[in-house]
């Protein structure tokens, strides 16, 4: 299970952005978090994701408690967890190649640079990304081809637990139908579980097997 109890956070502690909000997700479920801008859906997927250190309340990474937060978390918290973000470029070092994007996580813990090559085409290929396009930096590519390939890099490590934070927000509607498609694909074959973060109720109605609607904070 990923489980959020009673999590209060914002960036000002006088103010939080969210307060007193628990959820859960079991292995292999879709749970949409819904609201409108604003209303802390992001911050509270950045707290499920041991990216931000909530003011009070409690995550717990397969029933044990997150251990530290961004870097300081255990490595084996740390890449359990999968995250995509709504703006690629945000997330994306412009000086990579594609390819070394979604091959980075991968290198950063160690792995065979055999394995990392053939798990890298691997997800390359999942997504759509031709290997003219691997070879591109992100500014030389559009903004879903860009996603496509952070998307591949949020599964390269087999996470169990897959956070999807506005992924399809800056898409077209194949492109968000394409990129759906591979997480639908990678939770069947992995038994992950998938946190989606929208204000897109039909989107997240159609893609979750449950939604849960965040607050406004008082």
């Amino acid at each position: 299970m990923l489980e959020l109890e009673a999590v209060t956070a914002g960036y000002d502690r006088r103010r939080p952005v969210v307060r007193d909000v628990s959820l859960s997700l079991a292995p292999g479920e879709a749970v949409g978090l819904l609201g409108p801008s604003g209303c802390g859906k992001s911050t509270l997927a950045r707290v499920a994701a041991l990216l931000h250190r909530p003011d009070a309340g409690r995550v717990l990474v397969d029933g044990e408690p997150a251990g530290g937060w961004r870097h300081g978390a255990p490595r084996s918290q740390r890449t359990a967890i999968g995250v995509v973000f709504q703006q690629p470029r945000l997330s994306a070092d412009p000086r990579l190649s594609l390819r070394d994007l979604i091959a980075e996580p991968l290198r950063a813990n160690g792995r065979r640079r055999t394995e990392t090559a053939e798990r890298t085409q691997e997800l390359a290929t999942a997504v759509g990304l031709t290997d003219d396009l691997l070879a591109r930096r992100p500014h030389e590519v559009s903004d879903g081809q860009l996603q496509r390939a952070c998307l591949a890099r949020a599964l390269v490590l087999r996470p169990r637990w897959l956070i999807c934070d506005e992924m399809t927000a800056m898409l077209d509607a194949s492109t968000t139908a394409a990129l759906v498609g591979v997480v639908e694909a990678y939770r069947a074959q992995e038994s992950a579980g998938l946190l989606a973060v929208s204000h897109d109720a039909v989107l997240l109605n159609r893609w979750c097997d449950r939604t849960v609607e965040v607050p406004f904070s008082d």
